[in-house]
């Protein structure tokens, strides 16, 4: 069989079965009128179960969970938030929304989250907050991150959209910080088509989040009567469906991605010159994405190997950019940057490649795509 003959290897791909699509058939027939939250009501009780905390909003996406901590924390201009240089753009974009001043600063090379040693030497008089990235499944040093934040009064916001399932000293993510924010989109560990979470502890934080994101109205309002301009950020009943019917699966759907990550681990082990996805000790990772990152700073770069892998029929994702690169950012003077020369983000953002993750994989698949990544990079 040539390679024009072989089925093309999509990156990403949800599991759904019937119990979903009934769940969302009945939500369709019935969330309306006195019941129209009931299934948003149930899956926002399944997530704050989940994550170990009180409070939880379903929401259009995690970008307007990030929108909405902010503000909710009373972050506007004049302010700094401290984030990593080396995510996706959504990470630090609603710094930028509340007109605050975004601060990149380096990420490690293993966990490929934040430095905390970088944000500590960051913080000036004007740093307001923190947002940590759980990137790719992997997670943050909470505990140096909770420190810095409480030492220098910040608030601590955790980004966990890729992290569903992965843990930190037995505790999930999106319970570190003083609100946190998933994502499910399709591509996700679990999915409603499009759609976030918000979860927090804090009750005050939680009654503002309410109010912002139904147009700035009061609790309990049924009279149109807002007394602040707002967002209009919520979920509709049949995705929270969807959603309910996922989580019912979560344990199976974590680990199912755990053993797609060994299946590669297993036929990867042994080519030096290439990092896969960390685990530290204190670590589990779910694994939302299988990623690698050749090590050689002058071999190709992740375009390159996309365009080699496509080749072989095999769709991937490129490591995210570091966003002080990206043309939105470039030359912006509402930005800082607290960056070394060579920030150690720069071989993860030049050579990292996403390779296919989603519920469909198979071991013979996994063989297929770790042959051809292990061709197109000569090992």
């Amino acid at each position: 069989m040539t390679t024009e003959d072989l089925p093309r290897i999509p990156v990403a791909a949800p599991s759904i079965t019937e119990r979903e699509g009934d769940l969302a058939r009945e939500a369709a027939m019935n969330a309306w009128g006195p019941g129209h939250y009931a299934y948003n009501a149930r899956f926002e009780a399944m997530m704050a179960g989940h994550v170990g905390v009180a409070h939880a909003a379903s929401l259009p996406h995690a970008t307007s969970g990030l929108h909405l901590a902010l503000v909710a924390a009373g972050i506007g201009p004049g302010d700094e938030v401290i984030g990593p240089d080396v995510t996706w753009i959504a990470s630090m974009a609603p710094v930028s929304y509340v007109g605050a001043t975004p601060v990149f600063v380096d990420i490690l090379p293993d966990t490929w989250c934040l430095d905390p040693a970088a944000v500590e030497a960051a913080i000036t008089p004007r740093t307001r907050a923190i947002i940590g990235v759980d990137l790719y499944g992997s997670m943050c040093d909470w505990t140096r991150l909770r420190d810095i934040a409480d030492r220098h009064g910040l608030v601590l916001i955790e980004d966990a959209a890729e992290a569903l399932g992965s843990t930190f000293q037995g505790r999930a993510a999106g319970a570190f910080g003083d609100m946190a924010v998933f994502s499910f989109h399709g591509s996700k560990t679990i999915t409603t088509g499009e759609g976030g979470m918000i979860v927090t502890d804090d009750a005050a934080l939680f009654a503002r989040i309410q109010k912002l994101r139904d147009h700035g109205r009061p609790p309990g309002d049924r009279f149109f009567q807002n007394d602040e301009v707002a967002f209009k950020y919520k979920m509709s009943g049949v995705q929270a469906a969807l959603g309910i019917a996922q989580m019912e699966r979560l344990d199976d759907l974590i680990a199912q991605k755990r053993q797609i990550f060994q299946w590669y681990a297993e036929r990867l082990a042994g080519f030096d010159g290439i990092a896969l996805n960390a685990q530290p000790q204190s670590v589990c990772n779910s694994y939302w994405m299988v990623t690698v990152v050749p090590q050689d700073p002058e071999g190709p770069d992740k375009f390159a190997l996309q365009a080699a892998l496509s080749e072989q029929a095999i769709d991937s994702r490129p490591f995210f950019s570091r966003l002080t690169t990206l043309k939105a950012y470039r030359g912006r003077t509402d930005c800082a940057r607290f960056l070394p020369e060579h920030p150690r983000g720069e071989l993860m953002a030049r050579n990292g490649v996403n390779l296919p993750s989603g519920y469909n994989m198979t071991e013979a698949l996994v063989d297929r795509v770790s042959g051809a990544l292990i061709r197109s990079l000569g090992l």
